[in-house]
């Protein structure tokens, strides 16, 4: 039978030709940074290779090719043990950390709500279980702190991850994944969050390239958005000027079939795709004067795939803010959370006529603010967005 060939390495690695060159260098009495100019690799990588995969057995640290490369491939095999699987104490400190019971002030244990495991992350607002839940990279990083002698007491945050989601490298319950931030029983693959970017996006509508008055609020007429969702897929739109934080709501009513039949690649029946947001957007904007319509920031919802024809209508210039970064949009975000006294999450907000929806901008457009020294709107701003 012809032998088993494992495939070549890449060139992230030594070769064996390289590591008999080393050899040769080595015994001339070549110093590390001449090794690493003629072999040419990293000075560290030359100064590693001698130091881990030296010949040991003479009492010395003589290098030799064939001895270095046995070394290279008995540390390369795989599966390893687990760290956590062999060191209890190492074990007991992680399982500590992360799913550890609380203590009241007086010391006692705080035991928290009786939740069952059930083998999957846990539903929105739904109780979960009480713990220390510290992040994997607390842990690891705490640790040099609390055994700064012990180089046993060393894991990175990633065998710790891998300890819980995958169940091969053993030590740890998969159950403790609910002391995690996130609650995710499984593990999210990062080349699904690296495409997560719409394909409507472009460089150049991105928060980057905004001017610099919308920035610092200098001129009016600067305007973020983003929609607040309610119970079966129900939203409403809204519309916050960044400089006198004038909102609009935008009413978006389910459309005919809603819940009845689903239409393949048809608009969204939920009232909030992208054709009725650009519509809704269209339609109040356009009420403002011209001077007051200058750019809008949303998020990279779908909602906004109809951006460039928006902009067409509009006269807006259109930017997107940066992945998972609502703060962005801070204006926007704090409004949401006013309208939530009136909205609340979980009802359904397709109830509401737009008659409904222009009160409480007018209820939330007079409220004193203190970022406006308690007044309302600033002055002859209320006459000129009614025009």
């Amino acid at each position: 039978m012809p032998s088993v060939s494992r495939a070549p390495l890449s060139g992230r690695y030594l070769s064996f030709a390289e590591r008999e060159e080393i050899a040769i260098l080595r015994a001339t009495g070549c110093r590390v940074r001449e090794i690493a100019r003629r072999v040419g690799r990293s000075p560290s990588t030359i100064s590693r290779e001698l130091r881990r995969n030296a010949a040991t057995r003479g009492g010395g640290l003589e290098y030799r090719a064939t001895t270095a490369q046995w070394h290279a491939y008995r540390r390369a095999r795989r599966p390893k043990t687990a760290k956590l699987a062999t060191n209890p104490t190492l074990r007991g400190y992680v399982q500590d950390r992360l799913a550890g019971v609380i203590a009241n002030p007086d010391g006692t244990p705080a035991a928290g709500p009786e939740v069952r495991w059930i083998g999957r992350r846990h539903g929105r607002r739904q109780a979960r279980r009480w713990a220390r839940s510290w992040s994997p990279e607390q842990i690891a990083n705490r640790l040099p702190v609390d055994f700064p002698d012990d180089a046993s007491m060393r894991i990175s945050h990633e065998a710790i991850y891998q300890a819980l989601y995958v169940q091969g490298r053993g030590a740890l319950r998969r159950e403790l994944t609910a002391c995690l931030r996130t609650g995710r029983a499984l593990r999210v693959p990062r080349a699904r969050t690296r495409g997560r970017c719409k394909q409507f996006i472009s460089r150049e509508i991105m928060i980057s390239e905004r001017p610099a008055e919308a920035t610092d609020r200098a001129v009016p007429g600067h305007w973020e958005g983003d929609l607040i969702l309610g119970l079966g897929s129900s939203a409403i739109g809204t519309l916050v000027e960044r400089t006198t934080r004038f909102t609009l709501l935008l009413h978006l009513p389910r459309m005919p079939g809603h819940g009845q039949v689903r239409v393949h690649n048809g608009p969204a029946l939920a009232g909030h795709g992208a054709e009725a947001v650009r519509d809704a957007i269209a339609s109040s904007i356009t009420a403002l004067p011209e001077q007051l319509r200058r750019s809008l920031t949303w998020d990279q919802g779908a909602e906004m795939a109809q951006h460039a024809q928006l902009r067409i209508d509009t006269g807006l210039a259109i930017y997107f803010c940066d992945p998972h970064s609502p703060w962005q949009r801070a204006t926007n975000e704090n409004t949401n959370g006013l309208l939530r006294q009136y909205f609340p999450k979980g009802t359904d907000l397709s109830k509401h006529t737009p008659t409904e929806l222009d009160a409480v901008a007018a209820a939330l457009n007079s409220r004193p603010r203190k970022t406006l020294a308690y007044n309302g709107l600033l002055p002859g701003f209320a006459l000129t967005a009614s025009v």
